[in-house]
């Protein structure tokens, strides 16, 4: 494992078992909430998947995978994208809590073995999309939608879930314009986020 990632892991006997040994990291590291989300996101992920026609078991594995540098502090995640060469806008850097998104694709590929690229490219823009997103990024970045880590139902549900019976992109839509409509009070309003935006309005 890679010196720097191994002290978040290395406690963690592994068994091969995706599920059990995500929710083992992240329990030991005292985020049960996270878990649970990432357990439901998994399962929303794969149903996507199945419905559009995608790879069910890569969609299964990004929705398991897409938080687990949760586990990395906000305080090292500069430092750790740049020891992976990942590339770290200005606006990441004054909010880093958004790079877990890159993190977790790093974790993944190094931690977890995944080396399917739609799989870890999925991970990497779950939270903001980007422009010329695949179907798997759109099934990922929709499945955490749907499947939010906040108390209650997300105010948006009813007209995502509507949505996203009948077309990914719509579903993409009715979730980027509601961020768009409130993107004066966002902390950091991404360029990726923006630019998905753009592609599809």
């Amino acid at each position: 494992m890679n010196p720097q990632l191994q002290s978040y892991f290395e406690e963690i006997e592994m068994t091969g078992e995706l599920g059990r040994d995500v929710t083992a990291v992240l329990t030991h590291h005292k985020f049960p909430k996270i878990a649970g989300h990432v357990s439901r996101v998994a399962a929303e992920a794969r149903r996507l998947a199945v419905q559009f026609g995608a790879d069910a078991a890569g969609a299964e594995t990004a929705g398991w995978l897409h938080d687990i540098s949760g586990v990395i502090p906000n305080g090292m995640r500069v430092e750790m994208c740049e020891a992976f060469g990942v590339p770290v806008l200005p606006g990441e850097a004054d909010f880093p809590m958004i790079l877990h998104q890159k993190l977790s694709a790093v974790v993944a590929r190094e931690v977890f073995s995944v080396v399917d690229t739609a799989v870890l490219n999925a991970i990497g823009c779950h939270t903001t999309l980007k422009s010329g997103a695949s179907l798997l990024d759109k099934i990922v970045f929709i499945a955490d939608k749907i499947k939010w880590d906040q108390p209650g139902n997300p105010p948006y549900l009813a007209e995502l879930e509507t949505a996203v019976a009948h077309n990914i992109d719509d579903a993409c839509r009715v979730y980027l314009d509601y961020l768009w409509q409130r993107r004066g009070s966002l902390r950091y309003a991404h360029p990726w986020f923006l630019a998905a935006h753009a592609e599809l309005f």
